[in-house]
Formats: structure tokens, sequence, C-alpha cells
């Protein structure tokens, strides 16, 4: 029989009821599991668990409060090898990033518990006598928490740790694509005796169950992370309550590849960022600029590169470098992208087609050359295997059209020169800037994007006062 995953609410695990959502594997297309499309009545539940719990919660010290993040940590590491094979399963990721994010998600537990002795006020100077100015950062109450696909158990932590360290109770949905590690988590969550009603999780669509955690009026802010469009919905519902959002969106990243750079780096490292999770990744290289004076050398090392990447099942062969894309939408859009463009005149330099494995959404390794810079498919966020290339005439013309994108998440410049690095700094508008090195943030840094890579941010100091809202008090003696 196949396993039907339960809501936790309230301390509990509640046995599924109503219309039930089937799992599958994206490399064979097996069924996996059920989930719950939750009802309306059960988000409200689990809200105003959440709520009920949420001031006792914030009343015990901080450290307290770390204690539980580091109990759920260590039992994450006690089962690093049944999670990725979870993740594996339901997601595609190679065996090798899924240990890694198992690995990094506790390590991401332990260091917002680490935060619990760190979370400070201001005192600020008053202009009357006698007086005292403070700024307290207090909890903003219930978060609800959801989630994308591509890197499940990990966003799962990015959600949980800040918000429960700083005092904040949740509501977690998972992604309906990737649940069993959702639920693997909250099995182990549910042995270290966090208090009833602090930790809540839900499954169903985001159409259904989204939207019912997203129209609770007792949610103070919605935490998401996936699409543009999504992230448009979760914020008109969230205008009719004034509910804070924190939103990491799309991303276009460009990665600018200057004639001075070290160019078999560059091709290393690009090829890295765009085949990664089967180009699944927001923050992943999506479009390169490379001056005119290496292009040709450049796009030699690329192809090579690009070509090279293997791909397949990656539970009948742990050495390829990426697997199937997360569902057949998701192939299909990839190929339109790649098919339109070559219809507008690109060059496919490799790759260009999906790959036929009998089962499994595969789609080759692919670059394009001779792609305008107002084509879709340089403007567009893929979320494939695909690298759009571009020709620039220099630093300046690279910039230009790096910044020319709706998105603002995460950018990369490949250059020998300090100065053209620091240039880059100052003028490419994008949340993130990688020099010399593949795409992929520190959690102690701020993963931040602008226009429509989202509203906010996270991991750091910065993002861990997101999950806070400040309280100023004048007390006149």
């Amino acid at each position: 029989m196949t396993k039907q995953h339960k809501n936790y609410i309230n301390g509990a695990f509640i046995d599924p009821t109503g219309t039930m959502i089937p799992v599958d594997n994206p490399a064979t297309g097996a069924v996996l599991s059920e989930i719950p499309d939750t009802p309306v009545e059960q988000v409200d539940a689990a809200v105003e668990a959440a709520k009920g719990s949420q001031r006792a919660w914030e009343a015990l010290p901080a450290i307290e409060r770390a204690g539980y993040l580091r109990a759920i940590a260590a039992k994450i590491r006690e089962n690093v090898p049944e999670i990725a094979k979870t993740i594996v399963e339901e997601q595609g990721k190679v065996m090798g990033l899924a240990e890694v994010e198992v690995g990094f998600t506790a390590d991401y537990m332990d260091y917002m518990a680490e935060w619990a002795r760190r979370i400070e006020g201001e005192i600020i100077t008053s202009d009357r006598p006698g007086e005292n100015i403070f700024l307290f950062r207090q909890a903003i109450g219930v978060i609800g928490g959801i989630l994308p696909w591509n890197f499940p158990f990990f966003l799962i932590a990015r959600k949980l740790a800040p918000a429960l360290v700083t005092g904040n109770t949740i509501v977690i949905k998972p992604s309906k694509e990737t649940p069993n590690n959702a639920a693997a988590f909250m099995d182990l969550a549910a042995q270290v005796g966090l208090p009833d009603g602090v930790v809540n999780m839900i499954y169903g669509h985001g159409s259904t169950t989204g939207n019912a955690l997203c129209d609770n009026p007792d949610v103070g802010m919605l935490s998401f992370t996936g699409s543009v469009d999504t992230g448009v919905r979760i914020m008109e519902a969230a205008a009719k309550n004034i509910t804070k959002v924190n939103l990491e969106l799309g991303g276009k990243a460009p990665a600018i590849v200057c004639a001075d750079g070290d160019l078999e780096l560059a091709a290393k490292a690009i090829t890295a960022s765009r085949v990664i999770n089967s180009g699944q990744v927001c923050n992943c290289a999506e479009r390169v600029y490379v001056e005119r004076a290496v292009a040709d050398e450049f796009m030699a090392l690329l192809s090579k590169h690009m070509s090279a990447s293997t791909f397949g099942n990656p539970l009948e062969d742990q050495s390829v470098d990426y697997g199937p894309m997360i569902n057949k939408a998701g192939l299909d859009n990839v190929a339109g992208l790649v098919e339109r463009a070559k219809a507008a005149g690109a060059e496919v330099v490799t790759g260009g087609e999906i790959a036929d494995l009998g089962a499994g959404n595969y789609y080759q390794p692919t670059v394009l050359a001779g792609v305008a810079q107002d084509s879709e498919i340089m403007q567009t966020e893929v979320f494939g295997p695909v690298l759009p290339v571009n020709v620039v005439d220099d630093l300046e013309q690279a910039i230009v059209r790096s910044n020319d994108s709706d998105f603002g998440l995460t950018s990369s410049i490949y250059t020998r020169d300090i100065g053209a690095a620091m240039k880059a700094c100052r003028e490419i508008k994008f949340g993130e800037t990688y020099i010399n090195r593949e795409n992929f943030e520190a959690m102690q840094g701020y993963h931040a994007g602008v226009r429509k890579s989202g509203i906010g941010g996270a991991d750091g100091k910065h993002g861990l006062y997101e999950n806070t809202q400040t309280h100023v008090v004048y007390l006149q003696s």
C-alpha cells in the first residue's frame, strides 16, 4: 500500500482526509507516496495551534529555544543516508548533492541556534533630559513557511530555524512535489520534545492549502521561496490582512567573462553553476556575457565542459552530474524556450534536445551562441541545464546588459583585474556577486534579491532579523 503522510498539528500526527495527491519519482514516474490536500479547516487549526503556543514559546529564554534546534540538528546527522535517499527519489538530485543538503541543513540549524545570545536591540539617545529610548527586537508571532521543491530539506531549516530562535512559531507547507523529506524532518523534530503547536506541518496544493495559509489573518509573516507568479499571488493574498511577506523568487544570473579572466576556471565554474540540480537553482548561472577578444576560446572550453556533463537516474548511477528535471511541465518549458531560441537564430553549440532515456524528464546539457540580448531565453528564467551566451565588446557593455533584467538575485564575474572586480561590485544591481567562483551562498551571508527576485532575504544576521519586529520604548525617569 502506498504510504500516506499525515499533517502534524499541535503536537500530533493527524490522519489524512479528503483528496490525496500522489508523489512521483521524476526519474521513473513511479508513485512514492500520497499527501492530503489539506482543507481550510485543518489549515486554520494549524495556525490556531501555532498562535496558541507562541506566547509561551517566546517567553522561554532564547538559549532554551536554541536547544531544540540543536537537538533536531543532532537527529538529522544520525539519519543522513536515509534522508538523502528520500530526497534523491522524490526530487531527482544526485546523491552527493543530497547528502550535502542534509548536512548543510543540520549545520544551518546549529548556526541559527548560535544567535540565541546575539539577538540585540538598541539604546537610542533622547532629546529629553532623564529619558531613555530602547529599541527591542521581538517575535512577529506565527510564521507561514511555504517551500519549493529544488532544495526542499534545507529550505525547511531556512524558514524554521530563524523563526523559532527569535520566538516565533511556524506552520510549514512543503511543495507537493517533494513532501517525503519534509515528513522525515517532522518525524525527527517530533522526537525532541518541542512544545505542542510550536511547529506544524501541512500538505497540499498551493491553490488550496497554500491559499488558506495566506488568507489566515493570524499569520504574521509569509515566507516563500519559489516562482515570481506564485510570489505575486502570495502578495495579493497578504495584502488583505497587511501581512508581512519575505519572498525569494526567480533569478536570471549573469556570468561575465572578461578577456583577462582565467577562462578554464570560468568555463568549469559556470558549467558547475548551470548543471547543479539539473539547472533548477534560483542562484545558478543563467546567461553568459563574454568579451569578444576571448569569445571563441571561451566558447570552446564551455562547450567541452557542458557536453561532458553526464545525466541519468541518480539512484542507479551515482557517477552522473545531474538527474531528471522535477516534472514533465518543467522539461517542456525548457524545451520550448530552446526551440523558440533556435527559431530566432540562436546557434546550438552543444545539446539542444530532450534526452530519451526511456522514463524520466531529462534535457541535454546545452550551450547556445549568438543569442540576442532582447531574446526570450536571455530574459526569462530557464531553470534547466541550458546556457545562452552573448558576446560583448567590454565590461561596461556586459554590466549594462546584465542589469537589463526583471530579476536581480545573483551574478558573477571572472577577471584577474581587481579594478574590474570592484567596478562590477559597484555597478551590478544584484543581491549577490561571486568573483572567480561558482554561485553558492554561505549561511552567514545574506541571500536577497532586488526587482522581481524578491523582498527581504535569508541567512546571517540580516536574515535572522527578518523574523522580528521592533518595539521602541520611551522611559522617562
